[in-house]
């Protein structure tokens, strides 16, 4: 395979191949498993309107639902989320410093919630902003398992110009500064493309950490 170089596919939003080692990888796949069994469980969100997403979702920290954050999951179980763990949180800051080629803006970095989704061959992500968040802090997205196509857009409209992106098993995206409100989604995942290394048999696993800038 040819190299892939990193790249700022927007103004804060760059992409780096190959950020995480295939042990690593197989490290958070474990990780995730166990924050799968709960207390607050993998689930299907539901939208205000009705519909449920097609992936899963588990959360870390807080507990996310369209619109809101809570700390507790009232609309699964009504359990306390899971603790976001230290070691995850300096995993983001390494992953901020690292995009930005700046140490200073890692270390200032202090994401208090993961959002965990589980993508199977048919799931998707339709276009949207991840603007539930009071804090304009960078959000950190690390990809595990099958391919996919990552359409990363403009903060005003979900249609064009966007950048489809491949992310591939242990690639690192941040996104930031003017893109942090970038509207993006997933329209494609690529079947049996992961490498079974990982632990992960079939699907992805997404993690996103972000600030939510709120106290309890």
């Amino acid at each position: 395979m040819l190299p892939r170089p990193r790249a700022t596919v927007a103004p804060g939003a760059v992409h780096v191949p190959g950020w995480l080692t295939t042990q690593r990888q197989a490290q958070l796949v474990t990780a995730c498993r166990e924050w799968g069994r709960g207390p607050v469980p993998f689930r299907h969100t539901r939208l205000p309107r009705g519909g449920v997403m097609s992936v899963r979702t588990v959360c870390l920290g807080w507990h996310w639902r369209p619109y809101r954050y809570t700390r507790t999951a009232d609309d699964v179980n009504g359990g306390r989320v899971a603790a976001l763990p230290d070691w995850l949180t300096e995993l983001g800051r390494r992953a901020v410093a690292e995009a930005y080629d700046d140490p200073a803006a890692g270390r200032a970095y202090a994401p208090d919630t993961a959002l965990v989704n589980f993508y199977d061959a048919q799931a998707r992500m339709g276009m949207h902003r991840d603007q539930d968040e009071c804090s304009e802090a960078p959000v950190v997205s690390l990809s595990i398992g099958d391919s996919c196509v990552f359409r990363f857009g403009n903060p005003d409209t979900r249609g064009q110009p966007y950048s489809d992106v491949e992310l591939v098993s242990g690639d690192l995206f941040v996104f930031g500064g003017p893109s942090r409100f970038a509207y993006h989604g997933v329209p494609r995942v690529r079947p049996d493309t992961g490498d079974p290394a990982t632990g992960l048999a079939s699907g992805r696993l997404n993690i996103t950490l972000r600030v939510t800038g709120l106290a309890d």
